[in-house]
């Protein structure tokens, strides 16, 4: 089959396509013939080094959209020809995939595949957040860091969907807004002074939610324009820096953080990504419920796909089609 390798940690040009055998299954496994990839910033953390662990020659992704070809013996659960989507077991840059079965998630009738292949990794995360971890009400005005972004897509139309009174997103340049006011924020900002002006929008009063993908000093910052009694969401570290928080800064105002990681989640509770599957399937039957859908590449062009995704001037997902 082929697959996309790298046999070093450094820049897209170590991304390599390759020749390789297909991966064999075991109990309580199925092999997916892939068809969609999609590419996150956690792939791009892994390629440079800065979360993944060496282990060369190591294939990048997170999840898959494809077909089942080949299930175990004694599978009661899938069937080959399912289509599904899945978070696999060693990488999802390749043709062929091996995913445990709490993994996979039969794709209903009505769902557009382009649409489910972008968001195995976003939508889980971001309903998890909205609906388990912050649990938006119809009163809370919410902050959305990365808001152009695959998540920060989801974030804004499902916050829209609780009834959030005020969502007010920030991104790195203003040619990125667009599209997050035409999901549904009622503000947009960048990164400078945010704080401030999230105040301001609010009367003085701060948001009572914020999502922050970023951390660092994005993350302390936050705490400047969250309300009392308000909770921050600290779900990823794409500045690759740490926040400091003191706790003086938490308990005199009767504030919270909130960590949370999909990746931890899949290997600790996927039961969890289950019981939240349909509700996942529902929102992508509804076509109100947009996508945002940045560029499509081929396998073989996976390095211009990590290039737009580590310049960060893309809005919306980056897939790869794999034929």
């Amino acid at each position: 089959m082929k697959a996309v390798t790298i046999n070093e940690f450094g820049p897209p040009s170590v991304l390599t396509l390759v020749d390789c055998p297909k991966p064999m299954i075991a109990k309580e496994e199925v092999l997916i013939r892939t068809t969609y990839t999609s590419v996150n910033f956690a792939d791009i953390k892994n390629r440079t080094g800065n979360k993944a662990k060496a282990s060369f020659p190591m294939i990048l992704g997170l999840d898959v959209a494809g077909v089942i070809e080949e299930v175990f013996d004694d599978s009661s659960i899938f069937k080959k020809g399912d289509h599904v989507i899945a978070f696999p077991k060693n990488g999802a840059y390749a043709q062929y995939v091996v995913a445990n079965e709490q993994l996979v998630f039969r794709i209903p009738d009505g769902v557009p595949i382009e649409k489910v292949a972008a968001v195995p990794t976003v939508l889980f995360l971001s309903y998890i957040l909205i609906n388990r971890i912050a649990q938006i009400g119809s009163q809370d005005s919410i902050l959305i860091h990365a808001a152009s972004g695959g998540v920060g897509t989801m974030l804004i139309q499902m916050a829209k969907s609780h009834g959030a009174k005020k969502i007010i997103g920030t991104v790195s340049n203003l040619e990125k807004a667009p599209i997050a006011y035409e999901l549904g924020a009622h503000h947009v900002l960048t990164y400078e002074n945010f704080s401030a002006k999230v105040n301001e929008y609010t009367d003085g009063l701060g948001v009572d939610v914020v999502f922050d993908s970023i951390a660092g000093t994005i993350t302390e910052e936050s705490l400047n324009c969250l309300a009392p009694y308000g909770t921050l969401v600290q779900f990823g570290n794409s500045s690759g820096k740490a926040g400091n928080i003191k706790t003086a800064d938490l308990h005199s105002s009767c504030r919270n953080v909130k960590g949370f990681s999909l990746g931890t989640t899949r290997a600790l509770k996927p039961e969890l990504l289950q019981q939240v599957a349909p509700a996942i399937f529902t929102l992508l039957q509804d076509e109100s419920f947009q996508v945002p859908i940045a560029a499509v590449f081929a396998l073989e062009d996976m390095e211009k796909a990590h290039d737009l995704m580590e310049r960060r001037q893309h809005q919306g997902k980056i897939l790869i089609k794999i034929v």
